[in-house]
């Protein structure tokens, strides 16, 4: 027979053990919770990132990556680590062909592009079945421009006097790009000739994989004349080493160019913008593009990355996602008409 303190010892037992369950249960959904918060948070990337220069080391392409990792790393908008990968061959379109066909769905690999991207898929020599419609495009970061360039001793002192004897003769001078013909180092090394009224086809080009490797074969003498993006000589000029006759802008630069006349400057109407940006697979997630436009927008606003990109000797022009796919479109038909123009479209 119970007493009533058994039955009061066996009351509060219960309530304690339903007071343990309320306390377990609370704590579940409490982690629960907690569990969902820390699963958004640790969400895409969970793994290393990779960004792609699609050229040897010292280019323009090769700068860009790493100026863009460093700046994201350093700011911790990117806590993953990231790394540069060079990937060199055809101006871009030996890695564009793998990532198209092998990486469309990777979120975890990136590449820095410019016009190449374009021009590749438009030219007739050496085309690829591979372009920016292949890609996610997420942003444009810096435009930049062409530069037209020999060795500091050379006899040429200014852009007319090259022009001049190649208007004589157009294959007595080896001109020499970090792209493959028809590319992009190409269109800028011939457009001043075109111009001038020289026929481009006859002009003999020389390619190379990466603006470095261009330099490097004009300071050693087996080139007379390079076509490259004006950033990638930036030192090049401080040390002496050569001498940039023309860049192809709208209006003269300031920095370590502000002595170098445009071509326009010198009566040749020779325009050309390089804008380098980033690009994503084809088939990336919903969230990894949306963490990209994201990211990359804060990036461009922080004064870490304005520096940089002043440092670099480039002007900074951001595009986002949207505007930059369509500025891609329009740029698209750009190209076409200018390589229809010089007879190398496809």
């Amino acid at each position: 027979m119970f007493s009533f303190k058994k039955i009061s010892t066996v009351m509060c037992a219960g309530a304690l053990a339903l007071s343990l369950g309320a306390c377990s249960s609370n704590s579940k959904e409490t982690a629960g919770s907690n569990s969902g918060k820390k699963e958004e948070s640790t969400g895409y990337p969970t793994k290393a990132i990779s960004v792609v220069a699609p050229s040897g080391a010292g280019g323009g392409w090769d700068l860009t990556a790493r100026s863009f990792t460093k700046i994201l790393s350093e700011t911790k908008l990117v806590k993953q680590p990231m790394t540069v990968e060079n990937k060199p061959g055809g101006g871009g379109a030996v890695f564009m062909a793998e990532y198209a066909t092998q990486q469309a769905e990777n979120n975890e690999m990136l590449f820095v592009s410019s016009p190449p991207i374009i021009i590749n898929n438009l030219k007739k020599e050496g085309n690829s079945p591979y372009g920016y419609k292949n890609t996610t495009p997420l942003a444009q970061l810096t435009k930049d421009y062409g530069a037209i360039v020999v060795k500091k001793d050379s006899k040429f002192k200014d852009l007319k006097s090259v022009l001049d004897e190649v208007k004589k003769n157009p294959s007595k001078l080896t001109f020499a790009g970090g792209s493959a013909p028809g590319s992009m180092d190409h269109l800028i090394s011939i457009l001043p000739a075109y111009k001038y009224g020289v026929d481009p086809t006859k002009i003999k080009y020389v390619s190379y994989d990466g603006g470095g490797e261009a330099i490097t074969a004009l300071l050693g003498g087996n080139a007379d004349v390079i076509g490259t993006d004006a950033s990638s000589v930036k030192e090049f000029l401080k040390a002496g080493k050569v001498r940039v006759l023309a860049i192809t802008a709208s209006e003269r630069l300031g920095g370590d160019f502000k002595d170098v006349p445009t071509a326009k400057e010198q009566g040749v109407d020779a325009e050309f913008t390089i804008w380098r940006g980033i690009f994503g697979p084809e088939k990336m997630s919903k969230e990894a593009k949306t963490y990209w436009e994201k990211t990359i927008d804060k990036l461009v606003q922080s004064p870490e990355w304005k520096q940089e990109v002043e440092t670099q000797g480039w002007e900074l022009e951001y595009k986002n996602s949207s505007d930059f796919k369509k500025f891609l479109g329009e740029q698209d038909k750009q190209v076409q008409q200018l390589l229809t123009a010089l007879g190398m479209q496809k």
